[in-house]
C-alpha cells in the first residue's frame, strides 16, 4: 500500500490503536485518539506516566492502526514518535498544540483556560508520529 493512501484513508478518523513496545520486547497496545495534520504527523495527547509515554520515550518506533467502515477495511502505518515536552505552564507551546489537537478531534472547548490547566495539572503532552510505512486493505468505495 502507497503510504499516501494510506495518510488519505486515517485523514478522515480519529480513532486508532496505537502499539509501542515495552522494554521487554512485547508489543503494548492502546486506544486513542488522534489528528493527522496537514503536515502528516498524527498528534496524540498523552500523560506523562502511561506506559506508552514510557515505551516511546526508550523506543521510538510505533505503529497505528485504523479501522475502516467495515472490519475488513484497515491501515497500518508504522513509523517513529517524537514526544514533545510535558505541559508546565498553561501558554506554553506544548499546551498550544494540545489545544490545536482538541480543535483538530471534537472542536470547541467551553473554556479553554481551565484546558490549558488542566493539561499542566494532568502532565500532558503530545506523541508525534512521523510515519515512514504502510499496509492494509482497503475496500473500494
Amino acid at each position: 500500500m502507497e503510504l499516501a493512501d494510506a495518510l488519505s484513508f486515517v485523514r478522515a478518523r480519529h480513532q486508532g490503536v496505537v502499539t509501542t513496545i515495552r522494554s521487554s520486547g512485547r508489543p503494548q497496545l492502546s486506544n486513542i485518539v488522534y489528528a493527522l495534520g496537514d503536515d502528516d504527523v498524527a498528534r496524540i495527547s498523552v500523560t506523562d506516566s502511561r506506559a506508552k509515554t514510557k515505551n516511546l520515550s526508550l523506543d521510538p518506533r510505533a505503529s497505528l492502526y485504523v479501522v475502516g467502515d467495515d472490519f475488513w477495511s484497515y491501515v497500518v502505518l508504522e513509523g517513529t514518535a517524537e514526544l514533545t515536552p510535558v505541559a508546565a505552564h498553561p501558554a506554553d507551546e506544548t499546551v498550544d498544540e494540545l489545544v490545536a489537537l482538541y480543535r483538530a478531534v471534537a472542536g470547541e472547548h467551553s473554556d479553554w483556560d481551565e484546558f490549558r490547566r488542566e493539561m499542566v495539572a494532568d502532565s500532558r503532552l503530545v506523541v508525534r508520529l512521523h510515519f515512514d510505512h504502510a499496509y492494509g486493505i482497503v475496500a473500494a468505495s
